[in-house]
């Protein structure tokens, strides 16, 4: 399971460094992603670098994102994590960061020696009081 923490941390950490590239080379060649932006889900290539670059270069400086209440489960090849995320970021051309609160889920397999990410599902909780507004104040 430390195998399977480091990769999900260290793909977190890379995010600070804005290098897309080496982001998704804790990525399987194909893997389904469902992320907070829309469309319902992420379409095209999963490893090509440019929409997760273009993402990045939306603020200030790339943002930060923190792991916490991390949770693994494994049985032989195949994992999955639930976490709540932290990112921290200023959009470009702000004069201040936000911070929000996520949770992801992550499914992993073994693949050549390597864990990776094979699956992630990132979601903000909404409103249930008919307004249907992101719960983006939510702390854990």
């Amino acid at each position: 399971m430390n195998e399977i923490q480091e990769v999900i941390e260290r793909k977190a950490a890379l995010l600070e460094t804005g290098d897309a590239t080496a982001i998704l080379s804790y990525y399987a060649p194909t893997f389904v992603e469902f992320t907070l932006a829309p469309p319902l889900r992420q379409p095209g290539n999963g490893l090509d670098p440019t929409a997760l670059a273009s993402w990045i270069a939306t603020f200030e400086a790339p943002p930060r994102r923190e792991v916490t209440d991390l949770r693994i489960t494994t049985d032989g090849t195949v994992a999955f994590a639930t976490s709540l995320d932290c990112l921290t970021a200023t959009p470009r051309g702000a004069t201040s960061s936000f911070t929000l609160w996520f949770r992801v889920t992550l499914g992993l397999r073994r693949v050549d020696g390597r864990w990776l990410v094979t699956h992630e599902h990132e979601s903000v909780p909404f409103e249930m009081d008919g307004s249907f507004r992101a719960a983006i104040s939510l702390t854990p």
